[in-house]
């Protein structure tokens, strides 16, 4: 059976029209990824859950989505900040979830997703009407970067390209041929998700830039949006990959890792294995996506 939902991971620092540079912003919030999340989920009448479980300023996230979301026309807004995993077993936040059409997770740190809501009966009615129904999974930063099964939790730059940058661990597993970074280009993320997909050879990096994301139709179709750019990087043709047999803290080689950049409109049809450029639609055939 095919998934019937759609999965919204974001690379962080999308436009809420609150911020006072506009260098990451598409000029309007109306424009932006907020409103294409709002529109996926059924319009401005749709029930949407924030949870700012990742956050380590939780109320302060909430506050700005809130404002967010009413901006856009959005009052059936509610939040659900899950501190431990007692309560992501609360009957009240079950049965908001079983009415929501749309769960947002926040950024901060992916690993609290996990550690408070991975495996519990919250999680589980994710999964199931994500799986079932036009249900719609959205997330910013660590909330994008925890959909993936395996997922990034942490690795400076400092070591980037070097073996052990990267801290791996299990995600949510929304989407299980991907591995999701964020900040991508703002935070110089290229070696931590090279070491990724040299430890995964068979699945595909994804790197969102800030205000840029993907929505991920049925868990295929999949289409840019945003004011940046999403590098992928498809490892699944290397010719050398030495992450075995190096010591923790030797530098990498890796040879014909393959790597496109795509933008706003730009679209992946990942079981036909093709990639749609817009505006002009060129057509890459031999562009393998899963």
């Amino acid at each position: 059976m095919g998934i019937k939902g759609t999965l919204i991971p974001i690379g962080g620092n999308e436009d809420k029209g609150i911020e006072q540079s506009e260098i990451y912003t598409l000029e309007y919030i109306q424009e932006g990824i907020l409103s294409r999340v709002v529109r996926e989920s059924g319009g401005s009448d749709a029930t949407i859950v924030v949870i700012p479980t990742a956050s380590s300023i939780p109320n302060e996230v909430s506050e700005n989505y809130l404002q967010a979301f009413n901006k856009l026309g959005c009052e059936n807004v509610h939040i659900m900040d899950i501190r431990n995993r007692a309560e992501a077993e609360n009957p009240a936040h079950l049965e908001l979830m079983k009415k929501a059409d749309c769960v947002m997770f926040s950024g901060g740190d992916q690993s609290k997703i996990v550690q408070y809501i991975g495996g519990t009966l919250l999680h589980k009615i994710i999964v199931e009407r994500y799986e079932k129904e036009n249900f719609v999974i959205a997330g910013t930063s660590a909330g994008a970067m925890c959909m993936s099964k395996e997922m990034i939790k942490g690795g400076g730059i400092k070591e980037a390209f070097t073996k052990g940058a990267v801290l791996m661990g299990e995600g949510m597993g929304f989407i299980p041929n991907l591995i999701i970074d964020s900040h991508f280009i703002r935070r110089g993320r290229f070696g931590r998700l090279a070491e990724a997909v040299a430890r995964f050879p068979d699945l595909i990096g994804i790197g969102l830039a800030e205000d840029t994301g993907l929505v991920i139709k049925k868990g295929n179709m999949a289409e840019v949006i945003g004011s940046g750019m999403v590098i992928l990087f498809d490892p699944r043709k290397l010719q050398h990959n030495n992450q075995k047999v190096v010591v923790d803290g030797a530098p990498m080689s890796l040879t014909n890792l393959k790597t496109h950049i795509l933008a706003n409109g730009d679209k992946l049809d990942i079981k036909k294995k093709k990639i749609k450029i817009s505006p002009v639609h060129i057509e890459m055939t031999d562009v393998q996506v899963v």
